[in-house]
């Protein structure tokens, strides 16, 4: 479904951020990619979603998405791909929502602005995403401002509308890192379950490696923008090759 060939990204004239990134991935596949601060991991799913920030540029490789290169994507094409096929959850879904209008207004107009539908219909189905994600009384939530919810209310929301349309693909980048301990597995749980019911694929940008090993079928370990490990959960964490990869487990599970 997704495969990403030696792609390389850089910013300006600087050196590679990204070097020979290689991921192949299955519809159905939850695949993490871990590494710490700086080492690139936003900048491949920004990359995915055709959204380098700061004049940054694909340099070489390809990104696929069902056999169509995503780098010969014109504006509209990226347009129309971005929130329907495409989606993502960003860390703090809260910083993501404007804090002066009310939850409904930003959803309906969201929902308005991929489908051709009435400001009342796209008020309904919004209600309705909000329930599948758990959220009890989605009209009052809808009638809220961001600031009024909590941090995992906030976040549900952001999930919700980033599965408005089934997508495809999720970009989940550490969508439970500004959570507590329950929150972030209830939050994981949840997308497990909508990859179950709707054969969904998510690439989960975490820190927390005893989430990515209850929950996620591939790990990539990212280290100053090259891949220095990758495979099961449960043989990276129990069984690191490399060196880098062991300093990481060891600081995790201290």
């Amino acid at each position: 479904m997704l495969e990403i060939k030696d792609l390389s990204v850089q910013y300006g004239k600087q050196a590679p951020t990204i070097e020979h990134f290689n991921l192949s991935m299955k519809k159905g596949e939850i695949i993490s990619v871990v590494g710490e601060s700086g080492s690139g991991k936003t900048t491949v799913i920004r990359a995915v979603l055709g959204a380098l920030a700061g004049g940054g540029r694909v340099s070489a490789g390809d990104i696929q998405f069902n056999g169509h290169s995503l780098l010969s994507n014109t504006k509209d094409e990226w347009r129309n791909l971005r929130g329907t096929r495409i989606s993502m959850i960003f860390q703090d879904c809260g910083g993501t929502l404007n804090p002066i209008r009310k939850i409904g207004s930003q959803y309906v107009e969201y929902i308005c602005t991929h489908t051709d539908v009435s400001k009342a219909e796209a008020w309904k189905k919004g209600c309705s995403m909000l329930q599948k994600m758990r959220l009890p009384d989605a009209e009052n939530i809808m009638k809220s401002y961001p600031h009024q919810l909590s941090g995992g209310m906030r976040q549900r929301v952001g999930i919700a509308m980033a599965m408005t349309f089934n997508p495809e693909l999720l970009l989940a980048d550490e969508p439970t890192s500004a959570l507590d301990v329950t929150i972030q597995k209830q939050i994981m749980e949840l997308l497990e379950e909508l990859k179950d019911t709707h054969g969904l694929s998510f690439i989960f940008i975490c820190h927390n490696l005893a989430l990515v090993q209850s929950f996620c079928d591939k790990v990539l370990v990212l280290y100053d923008g090259k891949v220095v490990e990758s495979g099961k959960p449960d043989d990276i964490i129990n069984e690191p090759k490399e060196a880098y990869t062991k300093k990481l487990v060891d600081a995790v599970f201290e």
